[in-house]
Parts: C-alpha cells; sequence; structure tokens
C-alpha cells in the first residue's frame, strides 16, 4: 500500500511538473517565465479524479490569483491529459492542523461566505467606527440581532468609499456565522438586472426567481441602477415583497437616498423608505488614521500611527488609503522584514510623488516605457486579447498609472481600452499583491519606473 501511495504521488508530481512547464515553453519570445509559472510553483497536485483535479496553494493569495485563471489552466491540463478537468484550488492545512479527507470535508466559512457572494474580508472586525457612521453602525448591529425585524429594509446610502459595501456585507457575513443554515447572498445592482435577462432570454425565469425569493438576507448593492427599467423593477418589487413577508432581511447600498433616485418606481420608493434610511458620510481623519492601522495589522505590516496620521492627512479617498499603504510597503520593504514604516519614509514617498507631478509624465510615456520592456505593442496592449504575454504588461500599466501617477480608474480603463474600471481594479490589485510576494516581479517593475522617469 505504502508502495502504491508512493507511486500515486509521483503520478501527480510529474503531471502537475508537466503542465507548470507548458507555461514556461509557450514563452518563446520571453527570457523571462510568465508571471502564473511562478505562481503555479508554490502549488501542488494532490488528488485526480476522472473529472475533477484539487491543486493545494501554499497561501490564499496564490489560491485567489489562480482562482482567477481556472480556465486557462484547465485548458493546458486538457492538452496534457486530453479531456476535461475541473480544477478546484485549496489553501494548504497547517502541519498542527489534521487534513480533511480528498472531496469529503465541510464547508468553512469562508466556502459559505462565497457560495454567498460576500467578501471574507469583510466583517465587523475590521470595521472602523467614528462619527461619521456610527448610526449606520448601530443599525447594522440591531439587523444582526433581530433579521427581519428591526429595520427592514435597511438601506445605506453615502459616496464613493463611505463604507456602504463593508457594513452591509458585514451585517450578512454576521448572520450566516451565527447560523450557517441561512440562505444569504450579495448582489450588485447590476448581477441583479443581467441574471434577469439571461433568465428571459434563456426561459429560465423561474430558476430566477426561486434563486432570490425564497432567500433569507438579500443584500443589494448600488440598488439604483435598477431605476428607469421597469421589467427589472417589477421583479425586484415582488422578490421584495416576498423576502420581506416571508421574514426575511432586504439590505440596500445606493449613492443617494431613495427620494433622489430618479425613474423609480413610487411603489419601491415606498417600500424602501419603510425601512430605516442611513447616511454615512465621507471618513474624517481620525476614522482614515484608522482604517490605515486596521489595514496594517491585517497585512502584517509595521506601521507607526504618526507615520499613519501623514497618510491620512493626504489622502482623503478612503479606497486610496490601502492602495497607498500597500505602494509605501511594497517600495521599501519587501527585502527589509520586520522593519517599521516611520514618518521618515512617508514623508519620502510624498516628496517623492510630488517630483512626479511636476515632471508631468504622461500615459503615453508609461505605455512607451512599458511595451519596449516586454517587446510588444501598444495595439497589442489595447486589443481585447487575453494571451498572457499582453495581459500582464497591461496589468503593469495599470498599476503604474493608478499607483505612481494617481489617474482614475475609468480614464485608465479608457486608455487601454477596457469595458470598465473594474478590470483596472483587478489588475493593479493583482500587480499589487505580486510584488508583495514575488521579489524579481518587483525588481522588474521598479526597473520599468526608473526608466520611465528617467527618459522624460
Amino acid at each position: 500500500m505504502d508502495k502504491l501511495s508512493t507511486f500515486y504521488k509521483h503520478m501527480l508530481n510529474d503531471i502537475w511538473n508537466s503542465l507548470i512547464n507548458s507555461f514556461f515553453k509557450q514563452q518563446t519570445n520571453q527570457e523571462k517565465p510568465p508571471i502564473i509559472y511562478s505562481i503555479l510553483k508554490q502549488t501542488k497536485l494532490v488528488g485526480l479524479t476522472e473529472t475533477k483535479a484539487v491543486v493545494e496553494c501554499d497561501n490564499p493569495g496564490v489560491k485567489f490569483f489562480l482562482e482567477k485563471k481556472t480556465n486557462e489552466v484547465e485548458g493546458h491540463f486538457f492538452l496534457i491529459l486530453k479531456k476535461k478537468i475541473k480544477i478546484e484550488f485549496v489553501v494548504k492545512e497547517k502541519k498542527n492542523k489534521k487534513t480533511p479527507p480528498l472531496f469529503n470535508y465541510q464547508p468553512k466559512i469562508d466556502d459559505l461566505l462565497t457560495k454567498s457572494g460576500l467578501s471574507v474580508k469583510y466583517s465587523f472586525n475590521n470595521f472602523a467606527v467614528s462619527s461619521t457612521n456610527q448610526v449606520a453602525y448601530a443599525a447594522a448591529q440591531a439587523v444582526v440581532k433581530n433579521p427581519g425585524k428591526s429595520y427592514n429594509p435597511l438601506f445605506l446610502y453615502g459616496g464613493v468609499g463611505v463604507g456602504k459595501t463593508h457594513l452591509a456585507q458585514a451585517v450578512a457575513r454576521k448572520i450566516l456565522e451565527n447560523n450557517p443554515k441561512k440562505k444569504v447572498f450579495f448582489c450588485p445592482g447590476d448581477l441583479f438586472i443581467n441574471e434577469l435577462i439571461e433568465s428571459i432570454q434563456e426561459k429560465t425565469t423561474p430558476k430566477f426567481r426561486k434563486k432570490y425569493r425564497y432567500l433569507d438576507v438579500l443584500v443589494v448593492d448600488d440598488i439604483q441602477f435598477i431605476a428607469g427599467k421597469e421589467r427589472v423593477q417589477e421583479d425586484f418589487f415582488h422578490t421584495f415583497n416576498s423576502i420581506v413577508s416571508s421574514g426575511g432581511q432586504i439590505i440596500l447600498t445606493s449613492d443617494r437616498p431613495p427620494n433622489e433616485i430618479k425613474k423609480l418606481e413610487d411603489r419601491l420608493r415606498s417600500r424602501f423608505l419603510g425601512g430605516l434610511t442611513v447616511d454615512i458620510q465621507p471618513p474624517d481623519f481620525e476614522l482614515r488614521t484608522a482604517i490605515l492601522l486596521i489595514k496594517a495589522k491585517e497585512k502584517g505590516i509595521l506601521l507607526d500611527i504618526e507615520a499613519a496620521k501623514v497618510i491620512a492627512d493626504q489622502i482623503t479617498d478612503c479606497r486610496a488609503l490601502e492602495g497607498t499603504l500597500l505602494t509605501i510597503y511594497a517600495n521599501f520593504f519587501v527585502k527589509e522584514k520586520g522593519e517599521r514604516i516611520d514618518l521618515t519614509i512617508v514623508e519620502a514617498y510624498f516628496s517623492n510623488q510630488q517630483k512626479i507631478k511636476q515632471r508631468k509624465i504622461t500615459s503615453e510615456d508609461v505605455l512607451k516605457t512599458v511595451c519596449s520592456y516586454y517587446k510588444v505593442k501598444p495595439s497589442q496592449i489595447k486589443s481585447s486579447t487575453r494571451i498572457s504575454n499582453f495581459v500582464f504588461p497591461r496589468q503593469v500599466i495599470m498599476y503604474i498609472l493608478r499607483e505612481h501617477l494617481k489617474i482614475k480608474q475609468e480614464e485608465i480603463a479608457h486608455f487601454l481600452r477596457r469595458k470598465d474600471h473594474t478590470t483596472v481594479i483587478h489588475g493593479v490589485e493583482k500587480i499589487r499583491q505580486t510584488i508583495l510576494k514575488n521579489n524579481l516581479v518587483k525588481e522588474e517593475i521598479d526597473t520599468i519606473i526608473k526608466n520611465i522617469f528617467s527618459s522624460t
């Protein structure tokens, strides 16, 4: 039995090594391996059946990266095994924990959150409270204690980056943690619209209604998107009534209060106003400082409070706070583990940002330099192709434009001919996380940035 087990492990290793090497071999025009090749080196094939493969990842960051590349990896698997294999990526268990039997384990809270459309990064534990959001926070806590009874719906509104989505998801998460059997679902407003349209086209509206109308908790982010769409509003009206009448909880977020959403049907407006409507104001200086300290602690970054204050004073956009923190960390501490981000480092960073502004570096400068470095054409970068040879340089451009030139996501998307800014968000985050884990990639990007500034 031991010999058979050893043979099985060797077989899995051989198969997986062949797949990893196939990513390197296809990069015939580059001396350096693609980023996915380096990431796959941090994985291991631990199980294989006729239809399914389980791939163990060293950490959650690797799992997150590869899940976005599932189709590409499965394609390479098909070329090797000549059969369609579904891949499941899992995080490697710590040594002091017993590994659950393959294909036979109870879902963890992270699995429940993912199934419910919730993000694992949003919880009450990392939600900072101040005078700008304390009423909304208190209302959220009340909903957790009595779902469907305290405030229904709970309507949270405010500008971009004030924490609406975070708080709404934190409520849904806590309800799910209290009772894992609850049917909870988080749905961006545009997803509800798209799923309804698809169900009409494919004549599967009963399935669509069954998915939404029997939930215990429904969270709809950016509900204002359904305004002006008659069929969508009608279906949401019935979904709303079905959930509320059965004792379920509705949580809605928007960039404006119900009475200011144009083209919203009166019957929906009336129901939205029938619960509690709470305005979340932009975070004040104290809250921004607290958010920075929380983010730093989550990511294991040592950040002095005085340094956090300077960042909070300079950066008023809540979403840009984390990006700035990670950029400073990536630029100064990838090689210097254990050191703190102090006042001197932060002041040097903002001084450098000021010099960048004065040099008037353009998006075209970045595009040309990156294309030259990776030996690709600007037309290929701006094309719709998703070949890795072009995707990675494109994401590097997104990262530099966003993190170093501070260009708005929408403008970057337009410049690179992407459909919307969510592609930019994903690209920037991917490069940001990669340079924190891979020093070779960081050195590559540092070289590119130096080339950009030295050539202008």
